[in-house]
């Protein structure tokens, strides 16, 4: 039983099938002759039910949400940075090992690689902080982007207070007004 099927799936289709093939399944259990033949109970379900197949796989909502594209951006660089830092750090121990003459150059090139890296990984951390900030993530009472928005929404609702005020002013045609001087 997949996971969909313990869930219950968001599709209709999907729903179904289970409850059909757990019907199919009874009805072989009840089926006599199932077993004295040679054929497996999958391949008599095969002959009789020819439309009731299952998906290769069936998607799934994700359990968080996903990364905002500037800091994914910074994470995929990061781990390119620090995969190829990898790589010359394990090519600059071999060449070492074999005493090449490439093993002073590799060495070289790995320290600053390993500089690099580091400053890719920070970054990623910088651009989620700097996102998070920005974009009100941060779900705590005292958090700046919540207050920001909550101002906002006062400033608008006083100018469209201050808009319904006007136009009915200018419906009465000045009405209220003390002096025509």
């Amino acid at each position: 039983m997949g996971t969909a099927e313990r869930r219950g799936a968001p599709e209709e289709g999907v729903a179904e099938r289970p409850a059909a093939r757990r019907g199919l399944e009874a009805s072989d259990r009840d089926n006599p002759a199932h077993g004295r033949s040679g054929e497996s109970a999958e391949g008599q379900r095969e002959g009789r039910h020819e439309s009731c197949h299952r998906p290769l796989w069936v998607e799934e909502p994700a359990r968080r949400r996903r990364l905002p594209d500037p800091v994914r951006t910074a994470a995929v660089r990061a781990v390119l940075i620090v995969s190829v830092t990898l790589i010359q750090a394990m090519v600059a121990f071999l060449c070492t090992m074999a005493g090449s003459w490439l093993a002073f150059p590799m060495v070289i090139s790995s320290v600053a690689s390993t500089v690099v890296a580091t400053w890719g990984v920070v970054d990623v951390w910088v651009t989620r902080q700097v996102w998070s900030q920005r974009h009100g993530v941060v779900s705590e009472p005292s958090s700046t982007a919540r207050s920001l928005r909550r101002e906002r929404r006062a400033r608008r609702r006083q100018e469209r207070a201050a808009s319904r005020e006007q136009r009915r002013i200018r419906r009465r045609g000045g009405a209220g007004q003390l002096s025509h001087s």
